[in-house]
Formats: structure tokens, C-alpha cells, sequence
């Protein structure tokens, strides 16, 4: 009987997310993947997972991918330096060769082959050769002025277009978040800023940020100062009294972008535990912070 309770308490736990199955049928989710969360490792990662078993059960999932340990490393290799200012890459023409070639040619379609074996439709997508993210030369300001970062943009405009034709075929999406010039040049796109102006620009139900720490926290040394909401009128006051900060910064910008241009909710979650999305949309214990309006 005991082994019989085993897969009772299972099935109680697939009725009890059925309700956020049902709400979800049907709605896109932007998940930022990548950076810190990449394991590197053979085995499956646990997100991948996640996000084929969100589109088994019919939500319609688009990854949009950074990789800026692997960028580093590769420019390692190379004798490249890498220099950053306000935590952007400084990318000149050299380095913007080496971002494109690790981005779609290794990170992408490292994911695209994972979730193809975990059963899903998958395609990987240059933002910039299927004409889906065109930005301008981004300036940095800093004490001195602007700066200029070389082949680094700054989002204009999405073309929804190439993925929405995607998502309706029932295949998920892989975004390399790399810019088109106006010269038709490629540009280095913070893989936040990416996901917030694309999730905008779905229209979609929610967006994710999968980080390596637990959420937004008021104390970061104190793990029970988790701060589970958040509303976008908060954040300014949150970055002037330093709980906001580095990293997180362009975050939680793009959650604020996105939640203002009608995405319903945003989530920074902690991708180190397993399974933390599947966790966050179908129990009642969500975890991790939501930014909402």
C-alpha cells in the first residue's frame, strides 16, 4: 500500500496544478535563460525541462538566451580583452565576432538541441537575421558623458512577426539576442533588455528572469528578507536606497518596461533550484519576487 500512496500523492499533485494549467493554456511566456544559470554540465537541465513540459500542457514558451561566461571565456582564448563599463561590454569589432559566433553558434544551438531531444519543436533565431530586434548605437552615461561601447545596441523596435508565425506552428522559439543596425550591422543587446522589449512585444501573459540568487532581497544577508512583490512604483526608491543594484538593475528595468507596455506579470526566480518555474506557475507557494504594475 505504501508504494500505492506514492503515486496517489503524485496524481493529488497534478490535480492540485490543474487550475493554473487551465489558466495558462494558450499564453506566451518569455523566459530569460542563460549567464549564470547555464549548468555547462551533461546533464538535462532542469529549466529546459520546464519549459517543454509548459508547452506539453499548451502555454507557448520563447527563450531568449545570454552566455556571457562562455563570451568571456572564448575571449580568454583569444587574448581578447574584455573591458565593461556600468556592468555593458565594451564591443569592438573583434569582440562582436566572437559574441555572434558563441551566442547563435554555440549557446543557441546548444539549447536548440536539447530541448529537440527533450521532444519539443524547437528553431534558434538571430534577432537580427530574422529582422526581429533593430536598435541603434547605445551611449553609456557616466560621470564624464556618454560613452560610446562600439557595437552595442539599444533596442528600437521588435518585429513580432517571425516569432508569432513560430509560436502558432507550435514550436518554441530560441532568440540570440542580437541586434540590426541601421546599416544592417550586428549589435550586442543586453540579454534582459532583449527579453523585456520581445515579452512587450508578444504581448505576453508573463516574463521570467532566471538568476542565480532567490529573488529581491531587502537584506541580502538575510535570506527571510525576500521581498515576493514588488509594484513599479516601488523601483526607483529601491535603486536610490541601494537594494536594487548591479546586475539586477537592467532586471528589473526590463520587468518594469515590460509589466508598463502590458505584460502581466514579471518574475526573477532563482534558477538554481530545480524545477523553480514549474514551482512558481503551478503551486500556491510561489517562489522568488514578481514585479507587477
Amino acid at each position: 500500500m505504501t508504494d500505492l500512496q506514492v503515486y496517489i500523492d503524485k496524481a493529488v499533485t497534478l490535480i492540485e496544478a490543474m487550475p493554473y494549467i487551465q489558466d495558462f493554456r494558450g499564453k506566451t511566456v518569455v523566459v530569460k535563460y542563460g549567464g549564470s544559470t547555464m549548468t555547462g554540465k551533461n546533464e538535462v537541465d532542469p529549466v529546459l525541462q520546464d519549459i517543454v513540459f509548459m508547452e506539453s500542457v499548451g502555454m507557448k514558451p520563447v527563450i531568449v538566451h545570454g552566455g556571457g561566461p562562455a563570451i568571456d571565456q572564448r575571449l580568454q582564448e583569444l587574448k581578447i580583452e574584455s573591458k565593461r563599463i556600468n556592468g555593458l561590454r565594451v564591443t569592438d569589432k573583434a569582440t562582436m565576432e566572437v559574441v555572434e559566433e558563441v551566442l547563435f553558434g554555440v549557446i543557441n544551438a546548444g539549447i536548440v538541441d536539447t530541448v529537440a531531444q527533450l521532444g519539443a519543436r524547437v528553431v534558434g533565431v538571430s534577432a537580427k537575421e530574422s529582422g526581429v530586434m533593430h536598435v541603434r548605437k547605445h551611449f553609456v552615461q557616466t560621470a564624464e558623458g556618454p560613452v560610446d561601447l562600439g557595437f552595442v545596441g539599444e533596442v528600437t523596435r521588435i518585429d513580432a512577426y517571425p516569432l508569432l508565425e513560430l509560436i502558432q506552428e507550435g514550436t518554441i522559439p530560441v532568440v540570440a539576442p542580437i541586434g540590426r543596425g541601421v546599416r544592417g550591422g550586428s549589435y550586442n543587446v543586453n540579454a534582459d533588455t532583449a527579453a523585456g522589449a520581445i515579452a512587450a512585444a508578444l504581448h505576453a501573459e508573463k516574463l521570467v528572469f532566471l538568476t542565480d540568487v532567490k529573488g529581491i532581497m531587502r537584506d541580502p544577508a538575510d535570506e527571510n528578507s525576500l521581498l515576493s512583490t514588488i509594484h513599479v512604483r516601488e523601483v526607483d526608491d529601491l535603486i536610490a536606497g541601494n537594494i536594487i543594484k548591479g546586475g539586477m538593475i537592467p532586471k528589473v528595468g526590463a520587468c518594469v518596461q515590460a509589466v508598463k507596455a502590458g505584460v502581466r506579470k514579471t518574475h526573477i526566480i532563482d534558477g538554481r533550484i530545480p524545477h523553480s518555474m514549474l514551482l512558481e506557475f503551478f503551486t500556491n507557494e510561489g517562489i522568488g519576487t514578481q514585479i507587477v504594475q
